[in-house]
């Protein structure tokens, strides 16, 4: 459970800003931990019900994504302390952007296994109709 760090009115808007970013990675994190069980499950109901070749390379393909883009994360959120130092508006456009560039590849592979998802659940309705 992510328990949210309070900001207060005497802390620079810099420190607020890195808290925010890191509590949002943290998230992340979390959210693709709780992926990869979810994946083992699904890779488990493959293999057991669907007995279906592209899902089992999707929830694989899935699950590799999901790995590197966990290792990415836990990287980039040992970097967040780094924009505490910056002293320039291009300095601090530049983490600002590097952060809404991690928030999109996260969003976007949140929405591409979603779709797995729905394909894979439907897939056990079907299986359950016969």
């Amino acid at each position: 459970m992510i328990v949210s760090k309070q900001f207060y009115p005497h802390e620079s808007d810099n420190r607020i800003m890195m808290k925010k970013d890191r509590l949002e990675i943290n998230s992340w994190t979390n959210d693709l931990e709780f992926l990869n069980e979810e994946i083992e499950y699904f890779l488990d109901i493959e293999d057991k019900i669907l007995h279906n070749s592209n899902i089992y390379q999707q929830l694989h393909g899935t699950r590799r994504e999901n790995t590197l883009l966990l290792s990415t994360l836990y990287r980039y959120e040992g970097t967040v302390g780094n924009a505490i130092e910056c002293d320039t508006t291009d300095c601090d456009a530049y983490y600002l952007s590097h952060h809404e560039k991690k928030r999109e590849t996260y969003n976007s592979h949140i929405q591409k296994y979603r779709i797995l998802k729905t394909k894979i659940l439907s897939q056990i309705l079907l299986k359950n109709q016969i």
